[in-house]
């Protein structure tokens, strides 16, 4: 039997293989899609969703307007704004509903996913592909210690802080200038 340590180590390699092959494509597009967006509306379902709420957090840090999609004080989306859904099928059936009204909307949708050709795949603008064994493992050959979507879900907190060092790059901040938006109700 492994120890904790050792599978630490074995998840921390299956990251540095999985952050290896992550295409820039598209990351660029977010980017500048962050930045000239009125309002940022994040989305995502299960572990995935947490990933995309810490991301909102960051970009809360940063100055910008973001809401998490389902809170209530979330308003209504409109024709400046983008809708980021992270989901690694991209068919998750309350996700696709969400992007289909996005475009509706004329809105901005964005998917980071492991299958950029997915129904939400094909509505999105922009599509990024984050390698990661999907939740069923009967269809991918891809290999991973891990149980169910977590590779995915691990590589799409570290794609998604990655792009937040783009944004504070772009805006010229660092964690200090960042620390004036950090909740002082705790």
């Amino acid at each position: 039997m492994k120890t904790t340590a050792e599978y630490a180590t074995e998840i921390l390699q299956e990251l540095q293989r999985t952050v290896k092959l992550i295409s820039g494509e598209g990351s660029d597009s977010l980017v500048d899609a962050i930045g000239e967006a009125r309002h940022i509306f994040l989305a995502g379902a299960g572990r995935s969703g947490l990933m995309a709420k810490a991301f909102a957090m960051r970009l809360m840090h940063l100055g910008l307007n973001v809401h998490v999609v389902g809170e209530t004080v979330t308003p209504g989306l409109g024709k400046e704004d983008l809708l980021i859904i992270c989901s690694g099928s991209g068919e998750t059936k309350s996700l696709v509903s969400m992007a289909e009204k996005a475009k509706s909307l004329e809105a901005a949708v964005a998917l980071i996913t492991i299958y950029p050709n997915s129904t939400i795949g094909q509505l999105s603008r922009i599509a990024i592909t984050l390698p990661g064994a999907p939740k069923d493992k009967s269809t991918s050959d891809y290999s991973t210690i891990q149980p169910m979507g977590s590779l995915f879900e691990q590589t799409l907190l570290l794609f998604l802080d990655a792009v937040i060092l783009s944004l504070m790059e772009k805006q010229g901040l660092d964690s200090s200038t960042m620390y004036g938006s950090h909740a002082n109700l705790e």
